[in-house]
């Protein structure tokens, strides 16, 4: 994620001029409500050059939530009635490591980079903070973590017979069988080893890299759709082979999917996780392409409260159960948090990744959800722990941040509720 989040420095400052396309025919409009459908006009320059400053620090403590105001965006409806968080003992925060000396929590949360940050233990909420006009219902990105979402959706369609873990991904999207994703299984896909030539870097100017071609004509010109430029894509590695992180890889599963089942991304949300979760409030991903033809973006565009992003921390805690009820099937959390090695040299990147999701640090069984700029879903299974933090880093992240913003993790997660 350090790199990722260092290369996307000049998407964040960079500018670019207005789509002159024509307004999308009424009858693809009709799927969607008239916000949405709004939201997937061919966008106008100022919308542009709003999205160009997404991850501007100057500013992104405050673009980083209500983001359907500027990109087009798909809502997943909230039950009509949340399932309580219950409240529990009050946490007294532990002390934090600071340049290397102990500070207390508000300096540790300014520090970091912090919006919000919640604290579950055994299902209870022990702490809670909104920060910088951040409030309870405020939704905000969850960049990366959409991709741990993603992951739980191929568990359930795997419990339903829809996909299957070692099948080709060309067995359910034919056109993606010349290339190197026509050789890569759902699996592959998965653990980021799909072989796929690809780097996850966003170089722009006069020679943008293909990371930054994907972003800027799917996202935000709304032109394409982000999956698309998997077809004939060439191959760096054979499948398997080496551990490669690239948010196409996930475009790729999410239309897998939506090809699988005959639903949008959205609509298996809402109905297979959201719904039964019992959320508190809608959510919304992020859309790429033109309105009637664009998909929910899967790798890095969903949109939910604290609250919300707790009770998914919980649901992977409980091995995805909600209360009596079954949302994951039996055992899929375990496979999702199964860390194979990334690779990263000691110290300086995250050691492990399994299935959409991260091993983050040295805590025995602890696992992550993990998202550009600061985004954490942290379990603590040993503590039965859930922590959500949600941040507005800058792009170019100082080298102290992750190592003081997960030590914390661990003192937080190894304190006991009074």
């Amino acid at each position: 994620m350090k790199k990722l989040t260092a290369a996307l420095a000049a998407l964040a400052l960079a500018g670019c001029a207005a789509s002159d396309k024509a307004a999308q025919p009424a009858a693809e409009a009709a799927a969607f409500g008239e916000a949405e459908t709004f939201g997937s006009l061919p966008p106008s320059a100022p919308t542009i050059a709003m999205r160009w400053q997404w991850l501007n620090p100057d500013v992104n403590s405050f673009t980083f939530r209500n983001t359907h105001q500027v990109f087009a965006f798909r809502t997943v409806a909230a039950p009509a009635e949340a399932r309580a968080l219950p409240e529990g003992a009050a946490l007294a925060m532990p002390t934090a490591m600071i340049d290397g000396a102990d500070g207390d929590y508000a300096a540790w949360a300014d520090r970091t980079f912090t919006n919000a940050f919640m604290v579950l233990k055994e299902g209870e909420v022990v702490f809670e903070d909104y920060r910088n006009r951040m409030t309870a219902d405020t939704p905000h990105i969850a960049f990366s973590m959409t991709k741990t979402i993603t992951a739980m959706l191929v568990g359930q369609a795997l419990e339903r017979g829809e996909i299957a873990l070692d099948d080709l991904a060309s067995k359910y999207v034919p056109v993606l069988a010349e290339g190197a994703y026509g050789e890569a299984t759902v699996r592959n896909l998965l653990e980021m080893r799909s072989g796929a030539d690809i780097e996850e870097r966003y170089d722009f100017g006069t020679n943008p890299s293909l990371a930054a071609q994907i972003h800027e004509t799917a996202i935000v010109r709304n032109e394409a759709r982000f999956a698309d430029f998997a077809v004939g894509i060439g191959q760096r590695s054979a499948p398997d082979a080496t551990f490669n992180y690239a948010s196409l890889d996930t475009a790729v599963i999410g239309w897998i999917l939506e090809e699988a089942t005959g639903q949008r991304l959205e609509d298996l949300v809402e109905s297979r996780i959201w719904q039964p979760l019992g959320a508190e409030h809608d959510g919304y991903f992020l859309a790429d392409g033109p309105v009637g033809t664009g998909r929910a973006l899967n790798s890095m565009g969903y949109n939910a409260t604290l609250r919300d992003f707790a009770r998914l921390g919980q649901l992977m805690l409980d091995d995805g159960m909600v209360g009596e009820t079954r949302v994951l099937p039996e055992g899929w959390v375990a496979q999702m948090a199964a860390m194979r090695p990334t690779g990263a040299p000691a110290g300086a990147g995250f050691p492990g990744y399994g299935l959409q999701t991260w091993q983050v640090d040295t805590e025995p069984g602890a696992y992550a959800a993990v998202g550009l700029a600061g985004q954490f879903i942290y379990v603590h299974p040993s503590t039965r722990t859930v922590i959500v933090k949600l941040s507005y880093n800058p792009p170019v992240e100082p080298e102290w941040l992750n190592p003081e913003v997960l030590g914390y993790f661990a003192r937080v997660a190894n304190s006991p509720a009074d």
